[in-house]
């Protein structure tokens, strides 16, 4: 069984490989430090993942990020700033969006395979009640818009296969570490055992569905 994953010198990402590694997958990692993968510039991801020959039976993606250049959630739409906002997009919804075009190829049509997208439950409209992190927010339900619709278009092409966005829960990484609050939090390895576990039990029946790292459905 062979896996890729995409932003693997993360602490999410890079204990997903670790963890697949360990059950004898070969696992491929890919990330911005070790090879130039730049998932805001499609010509990056072009370069790099046109460089891949085979099959995945599994794609990981869990690139993304909180603060982007610095800039911190929003507290009210008050500090709102274009530019913050823009880059939020870029990284957060756009660049899963890129790897999912350049990563078609790479999926098997002729048995099942898996695609997930790591998302954020504070990206469910349905579930925000709190307000704030704007850019962030809607960024995270782009995504799983995008993970929705490319649902759709994988089912027709690669009837197998599963396309799934998943919510990690509060992971102890420096994208977290500020911001964890009175939230428990679980280390990089044990969500990747529970982001895994997750995976084993999704088919193409759940393939446009978006899961928190308990198995349960988050609402859009």
């Amino acid at each position: 069984m062979r896996a890729l994953v995409i932003g693997a010198s993360g602490g999410i990402g890079g204990a997903v490989g670790a963890a697949l590694s360990a059950q004898a997958w070969d696992v491929v990692g890919l990330s911005r430090s070790a090879d130039g993968l730049d998932v805001t510039d499609e010509a990056s991801v072009a370069r790099v993942l046109g460089g891949l020959d085979g099959a995945f039976d599994l794609v990981f993606v869990a690139t993304g990020g909180l603060e982007v250049g610095g800039a911190r959630p929003e507290k009210s739409v008050k500090a709102l700033d274009a530019g913050a906002m823009a880059a939020q997009f870029a990284l957060n919804a756009i660049g899963p969006a890129l790897v999912l075009k350049h990563v078609w190829r790479l999926i098997p049509k002729d048995r099942p395979a898996k695609l997930a997208v790591l998302s954020a439950r504070v990206g469910s409209i349905g579930d925000n009640r709190l307000g704030g992190w704007h850019g962030y927010r809607a960024a995270k339900a782009a995504l799983n818009q995008i993970v929705r619709t490319c649902a759709v278009e994988l089912a027709r092409s690669h009837p197998q296969a599963a396309l799934v966005a998943l919510h990690p829960g509060t992971v102890a990484t420096p994208l977290t570490a500020a911001y964890a609050g009175g939230y428990p939090t679980v280390t990089p390895d044990v969500a990747a055992r529970n982001l895994l576990a997750v995976l084993d039990g999704i088919g193409a029946a759940q393939s446009g569905l978006f899961f928190d790292w308990k198995g349960e459905r988050v609402e859009w």
